[in-house]
């Protein structure tokens, strides 16, 4: 295999330097890329925080962090490469000082470690402050290319909160660069098996016949966690499940799953397809947002032998909070490949495990061969894309039990990513910053498709605020969810597939 070339040469500042997102994410991400040697001679990394610190202090902690979290042993020589080129400087992000200052350590990283003007900003800030570090970028001239340099910010979620908040904040952005500059990152697109959907389905022609509504039943796509709301109940109370999951992860994963192939893999031609997808989905009223729409909060349960309380009794929620936690809904793609195919969506905190997938419901076989055989029915076909926490794929087919009766069961065939190439999954973010370092905008989310995203949901948005409820209903943490989701679906003759499989299942 082909190495990949380094990114070209760069600085890399954080704002928020100090936060979660760098030491858990960043940071471990830029280590693994030095290791794999994708991270350029000329490189620096710039940390910027409102905490007061030196840039020996900076380093020292972040290099203890990457010790506790790795889960392998850190190669020191590679961690003080990248330690040497670390700097640090405090400042607020809606002080002017703070940019110049900036842009004078900037050119001193220029000139010490080659960068060549070259600078990727990543915005690891609450989303209030988008708006703001975008515009002072701009005031201090830091998002101007000239001379062959390049300028680049990377954007977090959640990008807007609604509709208008959406569309308010790509206007900020886009007042100060050009959309070939912005990279709205969204860390699931950085995972193998989300990256190699496209692979498995327009590589090979096992798949990509049956790719239609004339031989897939629906889909479902899950994305559950077994955690709650942890620390950030005041964060969470004000987002929810649909806005913080839905129009971001949940629909990269669904245009993914019903694209058309696009005619290279170039950013927007494969972005074309995906907005393509959205502009498809059918749009909620209020009728069919209170029909095909499910919400739940999660009541007192136990995960794997640990009580939770009631979501309602979370620190810093409102006691009388109406905030989902749980959502559940049924979408349709009006095109010619998905007309009458149901797309069913799910995410939810504090349930039974932790689990992402896809899974694609073949329609089931003609039972005519089997009549007057033991045979009631047959098994259902299910092509499962599992992207953690583990990484792999499953397909599921049935095949005669051994003995003298015709019956039938569930055989699986499964493949794993770790087990087939002998690689650790990654967190996402190597892929996706190596892509920024190239210039790479495939697997990020353009203006458009974000408040495409944004429009399809805004309408249960606007019914939910009009009905006013005083409860929502509960479901016990640790278990699979809502009755009302498992109603959702069944009463189209359906059944989800469990969030907890059962022994031997993936």
């Amino acid at each position: 295999m082909a190495q990949l070339p380094p990114g070209g040469p760069c600085a890399f500042v954080i704002f928020g330097a100090s936060g979660d997102l760098t030491m858990r994410l960043l940071i471990p991400a830029l280590y693994h890329l030095k290791r794999a040697n994708l991270l350029p001679e000329e490189f620096a990394l710039v940390g910027v925080s409102r905490k007061e610190e030196s840039d020996e202090q900076f380093r020292d902690r972040l290099g203890k962090s990457l010790r506790e979290l790795s889960k392998d042993i850190i190669e020191e020589s590679d961690w003080k490469w990248l330690a040497e080129r670390m700097y640090y400087m405090a400042g607020s992000t809606d002080d002017p000082a703070t940019y110049q200052r900036l842009k004078a350590l900037l050119q001193k990283t220029d000139a010490d470690h080659h960068t060549g003007g070259n600078y990727l900003f990543y915005m690891a800030v609450p989303s209030a402050e988008f708006s703001t570090i975008a515009q002072q970028l701009g005031a201090a001239r830091l998002g101007e290319e000239a001379n062959g340099q390049w300028r680049r910010v990377v954007v977090e979620k959640p990008f807007g909160t609604d509709l208008d908040s959406a569309k308010a904040l790509n206007r900020v952005l886009l007042g100060v660069f050009a959309e070939t500059q912005i990279y709205r990152i969204d860390h699931y697109l950085g995972k193998e098996t989300v990256q190699n959907i496209m692979v498995l389905r327009f590589g090979n022609g096992l798949f990509e016949p049956i790719w239609n509504r004339h031989h897939i039943d629906h889909v479902e796509i899950t994305v559950a966690e077994a955690l709650g709301v942890e620390a950030r109940g005041q964060y969470y109370d004000a987002t929810g499940a649909l806005r913080d999951m839905v129009p971001n992860h949940i629909f990269q994963l669904l245009t993914l799953t019903a694209m058309e192939p696009p005619t290279c893999f170039e950013a927007n031609a494969t972005r074309n397809e995906k907005g393509k997808v959205l502009d498809a989905i059918r749009n909620f009223s209020h009728q069919t947002a209170y029909e095909n729409v499910v919400r739940a909060q999660y009541g007192r349960g136990t995960i794997q032998g640990r009580d939770f309380p009631a979501y309602r009794k979370e620190p810093n929620v409102d006691p009388n909070s109406v905030t989902e936690t749980y959502v559940a809904m049924k979408l349709t793609v009006d095109n010619w490949r998905w007309a009458g195919v149901p797309f069913y969506l799910r995410t939810g905190k504090a349930l039974a495990t932790k689990r992402s997938e896809i899974v694609i419901q073949f329609k089931q076989a003609p039972l005519t061969l089997f009549q007057g055989t033991p045979v009631e029915c047959l098994t259902s076909n299910d092509l499962a894309l599992n992207i953690q926490p583990e990484e792999g794929v499953s397909l599921r087919f049935g095949a005669k039990v051994p003995g003298p009766a015709m019956r039938i069961g569930d055989v699986e065939m499964r493949f794993n990513y770790g087990d087939y190439f002998h690689v650790a999954p990654n967190n996402g973010y190597e892929t996706l910053l190596y892509d920024c370092m190239m210039g790479d905008a495939s697997l990020f989310q353009r203006a458009d498709t974000i408040e495409a995203g944004w429009g399809i949901i805004q309408p249960v948005l606007d019914f939910w605020a009009e009905e006013r409820v005083n409860a929502l209903p509960q479901y016990p943490a640790g278990s699979e969810g809502p009755a009302e989701a498992d109603a959702l679906i069944e009463r189209d003759g359906r059944k989800w597939r469990p969030v907890a499989p059962r022994a031997g299942r993936a």
